[in-house]
């Protein structure tokens, strides 16, 4: 049963946790009756007013109504520690790229594997696991697979980060054929990326006379990166000799135009790296799929 307290706008349909009595005890109306909130509190310590199908009203405090569409999910049961089947584990972000500062947060990324029974259940998986206290994030492995064969710069650089901290035995083998899922496919998904955030870059800077460096230089190195996967098959993570001249931008040193300049440089050369790249023009689904379907059938005696 929905336990959401926060407050409800008028015309929300709602259900009755409570009966209805008259002075003399009688029920009126049944718990679970289905009513419209007509007037609203101005704080859920008070009591709504709701009126009923055959016009009839009553008030109600927030915590003996439902919100009628959530009233119909499931009842979920007692969810089990999905950390405990996380199978890789990295550091992605500014450590690994070789830009951190002694402020650098440390960002930690990889996926996880339920048991099969849990994720064949009713109530199903969670498609990713976060925790934004200590900076991590780890999604369901089917779904970090589709997000790297679909190029995503952010789980390809979970694959290639030097800062690995767990990799169980079926992490490794994905680690060794990381390669699979490199295709010509990161020509189109960071150059479309980097071109759509500098022009809000631009209108920053236009309608404020400001930008946010720190994301200026992440999307320069990003278009580096992107040139490294088509040039040499292998995603850049950490930046090398690089790194001064990309805190000079974090830090607003670079003036824009120079940036700029940079930037469209980076763009030339991403251009002219993509017909002469090895890669293929879509990545191993196959061979991923084969992998997966692995992984899912080692997970069959396990139990959450």
């Amino acid at each position: 049963m929905n336990t959401d307290l926060r407050l409800l706008p008028l015309g929300t349909h709602v259900v009755t946790r409570v009966p209805v009595h008259t002075p003399s005890g009688e029920v009126t109306r049944p718990a679970g009756a289905v009513a419209v909130v007509v007037r609203a509190p101005a704080d859920p310590q008070h009591a709504y007013r709701v009126r009923f199908p055959d016009g009839g009203e009553h008030s109600f405090l927030r915590r003996e109504l439902d919100v009628r569409k959530h009233h119909k999910d499931l009842s979920v049961p007692p969810q089990p520690d999905w950390m405990a089947f996380v199978q890789y584990r990295c550091v992605v972000g500014s450590r690994a790229f070789g830009l951190e500062t002694d402020a650098s947060d440390t960002d930690r990324r990889g996926f996880y594997l339920p048991p099969a029974d849990a994720h064949w259940s009713l109530w199903g998986v969670p498609e990713q696991l976060e925790d934004h206290d200590t900076q991590e994030t780890y999604w369901e492995l089917q779904k970090f697979l589709t997000l790297a064969l679909k190029a995503n710069p952010n789980v390809l650089e979970c694959l290639y980060t030097p800062l690995v901290e767990t990799a169980s035995p079926l992490a490794l083998d994905l680690l060794d054929m990381r390669d699979a899922f490199l295709s010509t496919l990161v020509y189109q998904t960071y150059n479309g990326y980097v071109l759509s955030q500098f022009g809000k870059l631009e209108a920053d800077l236009r309608n404020h006379g400001e930008i946010r460096w720190k994301h200026a230089m992440h999307l320069l190195r990003l278009l580096m990166s992107g040139i490294a996967v088509l040039e040499s098959g292998e995603v850049l993570v950490h930046v090398g000799e690089r790194r001064e001249d990309l805190l000079a931008v974090k830090r607003g040193d670079v003036p824009w135009a120079d940036l700029d300049r940079w930037r469209l440089d980076l763009h030339a050369r991403f251009d002219a790296a993509l017909p002469k790249s090895r890669l293929p023009e879509r990545p191993d689904y196959e061979r991923v799929n084969a992998f997966l379907l692995r992984a899912r059938r080692g997970m069959l005696e396990v139990r959450a």
